[in-house]
């Protein structure tokens, strides 16, 4: 199945320096964003306080989080705990409030949606483990760049890795960039979007460079600015393609998959629309600009020399 009914012949290595002031001023304004902002941190990272309840039958996580909110809680996380009828509310209550306090008003404002709601526990979440989570959050975005860096070095050229390594570096930063101009919260499930936006933007790369390849081989008289924009254009189709059906599923995701999901959501959708960006315009133009050519990709020659010398 293809996206277009033949090949398109689109100049884009032409317009690559457009395309590169796009993607500064998306990085550098998300820069801005997050050293003036920051981002809207969730009690995942922040600590707070859990709450679970239960009962006597299913309940509508929205209906409980909608209550919960009603009852003075900014941005509580409200998800099911083993089974439909015992939900887990996460808040972040006010400096000093009693944690009892706290409780009997999250139930009251649960008995609201349906009266059987009956406690059944409570837990604190202090902010040390709450920074904790941030930190092994970050570390898990520096591991992950270090492994990307480490696959892209013993598969490709250092030209094209670079390029892979720079576009994939791109997308993680406009992400976080919406997410400090927006104050959506961001909590684990976003951080798990992130990571997989990611390898979704290296997987786009690796296919474009694949073809790169291919094409450096069928085309040798061509110069390196038309075999990476042929290479481009042929698996354009395939990049769209791909792009479209993962925005339709988390599109759906974002509608009809309830508050919880919309972080995570959001940012794949973000992600996907900047990744897809990322790997036409930026990777394979960035290893262009590195003089990228048909002789990087073959193989070193063995040095014969002292053979040839031996009578």
């Amino acid at each position: 199945m293809e996206f277009f009914r033949k090949t398109p012949n689109i100049g884009f290595m032409q317009n690559r320096v457009w395309c590169y002031g796009i993607s500064a001023v998306l990085i550098l304004g998300s820069i801005v964003l997050l050293a003036l902002r920051g981002l809207n941190l969730g009690i995942d990272f922040t600590g707070g306080v859990i709450v679970e309840v239960g009962y006597t039958n299913s309940v509508d996580l929205d209906r409980a989080r909608d209550a919960t909110e009603a009852a003075g809680f900014r941005d509580p996380v409200v998800q099911t705990v083993g089974s439909s009828r015992e939900i887990m509310v996460k808040v972040l209550p006010k400096e000093g409030e009693d944690i009892n306090h706290v409780a009997e008003r999250i139930v009251a404002a649960l008995k609201t949606v349906d009266a059987s709601a009956q406690l059944r526990r409570t837990d604190v979440v202090g902010s040390q483990v709450g920074g904790e989570l941030a930190e092994k959050g970050g570390l898990a975005l520096l591991f992950s760049m270090i492994g990307i860096l480490i696959y892209v070095g013993i598969r490709f050229e250092k030209k094209m890795a670079t390029g892979t390594v720079l576009a994939a570096l791109h997308d993680p930063f406009v992400i976080l960039g919406f997410f400090a101009l927006t104050q959506m919260t961001f909590d684990l499930s976003v951080l798990a979007a992130v990571l997989a936006v990611m390898g979704y933007s290296i997987n786009d790369t690796v296919v474009v460079f694949d073809r790169v390849r291919e094409v450096f081989q069928k085309m040798r008289k061509a110069s390196p600015l038309e075999v990476v924009n042929a290479a481009v254009n042929q698996t354009l189709s395939r990049t769209l393609m791909t792009s479209f059906s993962t925005l339709f599923v988390v599109t759906s995701l974002y509608i009809v998959g309830g508050e919880s999901l919309k972080g995570f959501s959001m940012a794949i959708i973000i992600g996907v629309v900047v990744g897809t960006f990322s790997s036409i315009f930026i990777a394979a133009a960035l290893a262009l600009d590195m003089k990228l050519k048909a002789t990087d990709l073959m193989p070193p020659q063995k040095d014969t020399s002292e053979l040839d010398a031996i009578p």
